[in-house]
């Protein structure tokens, strides 16, 4: 059974079990994944986090019942996992712009949310740089914040941080603790995942006399790392937002390797002439066959 069929049949068992509580780690093991990468992945595909698809998809499901039968609204809800009518209420009006009790009027405009299915798309014509590689433990330092990891929002949240460490004298600080000179180019790791949620540290590697004095210190352990470039770039050009959506949605799932737990880099490179490079660095484990 190849990855296709595997994440197919996860979304079978999610669309079996709308009308209960889903278990995403079963369905992660459906895909023969952990339950992080499952989520993951799912997100970087389509775009959405799976707790928003099946949001849509439950309330797809409840439009549908209100038009075709008479069933109380109170009994929809429960059905669809809310525990009163009220939070029904705001979930349904959120998505389709119309409380409940109008969905039954004639001409009321409402969405729906088709089930998803994953196909093959024949791409390719763009290679994937990376490599594999074992990295010893290393110490960080800098500043960090929490950001939200599902969907579209670490794009979101990511760069914002930037702009006001920037803005605040947060990332001056950083080059100037590191030696690095005021053009010096500094990374960046997503660790701690907690649910929803990871940290975001802006920092560098901690140098020979020890951290500098306030800021935060992170131990990174040894491990296997899935690199992957974007190649040169003119300053400004970076496509990091491509190269992960192309990390998740076309390289894991054709590799031998899965994601594991453990800290996600970015890394610049001052590559000259106005120049630089990027690098993703994501901790892998060979799939069991």
């Amino acid at each position: 059974m190849d990855w296709l069929d595997r994440m197919n049949n996860a979304m079978e068992y999610v669309e079996n079990h709308l009308t209960d509580v889903i278990d995403f780690n079963q369905a992660a093991r459906i895909a023969c994944c952990s339950t992080y990468h499952f989520q993951r992945m799912f997100s970087f595909i389509t775009e959405v986090p799976l707790s928003e698809y099946i949001r849509r998809r439950r309330m797809t499901l409840a439009a549908f019942e209100l038009q075709q039968s008479g069933t109380k609204i109170i009994d929809i809800a429960m059905k669809y996992g809310y525990e009163s009518p009220e939070a029904f209420s705001r979930a349904f009006k959120k998505m389709h712009g119309v409380m409940p009790m109008s969905a039954r009027d004639k001409g009321v405009s409402l969405k729906a949310y088709p089930r998803l299915s994953f196909h093959i798309s024949i791409r390719g014509d763009v290679e994937v740089n990376y490599k594999i590689e074992e990295k010893q433990a290393v110490e960080m330092f800098g500043v960090s914040t929490v950001i939200n990891a599902d969907g579209e929002n670490p794009f979101i949240e990511i760069p914002a941080f930037w702009t006001r460490c920037i803005a605040g004298g947060d990332v001056d600080r950083i080059r100037a603790a590191a030696g690095l000179g005021e053009n010096g180019q500094i990374h960046a790791v997503m660790y701690n995942k907690q649910g929803d949620k990871s940290s975001y540290m802006i920092g560098y590697f901690v140098p020979a006399s020890g951290l500098p004095e306030g800021f935060e210190q992170l131990q990174i352990p040894p491990q296997t790392y899935a690199i992957f470039s974007t190649g040169v770039y003119p300053d400004g050009e970076s496509n990091i937002h491509d190269l992960w959506k192309r990390i998740w949605g076309e390289w894991f799932p054709g590799s031998n390797y899965e994601a594991t737990e453990g800290p996600e880099f970015e890394m610049t490179y001052d590559r000259g002439n106005n120049t630089y490079e990027m690098e993703v660095w994501i901790p892998v484990v060979k799939k069991l066959a």
